[in-house]
């Protein structure tokens, strides 16, 4: 009887505990611009959700170097059984290996689908490269081998009016995407698609705002819509954070 008045508060702070949301990708995704007029939807996401988000996002990342520095296991030794890891990555993962590593290239799947395949680079000495889809499906192993919900989504879109024609069409990391969520039994999320949808309807004096610099980074006005278009795919999906959005 003396143990019990210990044990209830420690039980309560497991039951009661609050969820977080984890942000991994790049600086699309990233809590601060680049000081530049420019914002991640990061740092928009905890307007739509009803729990805290913590960006771990970091700008010029791809799944490669994310998982070479160490990235997903620092967030994979701060989360708890019930968390949600957002992983969103692409922008910085396709180009060649050869002549020039950039430290940020993956390795070409053979046949497309050959997500096992692996590339010899040299990048600060000798690397050994995996696919797109494997480096995100071995986060997402790790996240759920600790209880942690995982959304594996699509990259934001660049600027879909850029020519003054809309025009928008998957790119092979939707699929890459799509089947590391299918083989880590993780939440996919459609994230490029719910962006073109709202940059059809916006119209391309809307979206041409959006980018002050290039095609691809956007202002917080931007941010704030691709925000909305990830809770919008989210709201198609099975997952368990779509009961934590904020309407």
């Amino acid at each position: 009887m003396l143990i019990f008045p210990f044990i209830l508060p420690v039980f309560l702070s497991f039951a009661f505990a609050v969820p977080k949301v984890y942000l991994a990708g790049d600086s699309t995704m990233v809590a601060t611009g680049n000081n530049d007029g420019t914002a991640g939807w990061g740092a928009f996401l905890p307007e739509f959700l009803t729990l805290p988000v913590i960006n771990e996002a970091v700008a010029g990342r791809s799944a490669r170097s994310f998982t070479r520095e160490g990235r997903f296991g620092a967030i994979a030794n701060n989360v708890t059984n019930g968390d949600f890891v957002v992983i969103e990555f692409g922008h910085n993962d396709g180009n060649p290996l050869v002549p020039v590593d950039n430290g940020r290239s993956d390795c070409s799947p053979i046949n497309g689908t050959g997500y096992d395949t692996t590339c010899t680079t040299t990048y600060n000495g000798t690397e050994y490269v995996l696919t797109y889809t494997r480096y995100l499906t071995n986060a997402a192993l790790l996240y759920r081998a600790r209880g942690v919900n995982v959304i594996i989504s699509t990259a934001t879109t660049n600027n879909l009016w850029e020519t003054g024609n809309f025009t928008y069409s998957a790119n092979r990391f939707v699929q890459y995407a799509r089947d590391a969520a299918h083989e880590s039994s993780s939440t996919f999320v459609d994230h490029g698609q719910a962006m073109a949808d709202a940059y059809k309807a916006l119209g391309p004096s809307a979206v041409d705002a959006f980018y002050p610099h290039d095609h691809t980074h956007t202002s917080p006005a931007g941010a704030e819509v691709v925000a909305k278009a990830f809770v919008t795919a989210l709201e198609y999906t099975k997952s368990k954070l779509k009961k934590y959005i904020d309407n």
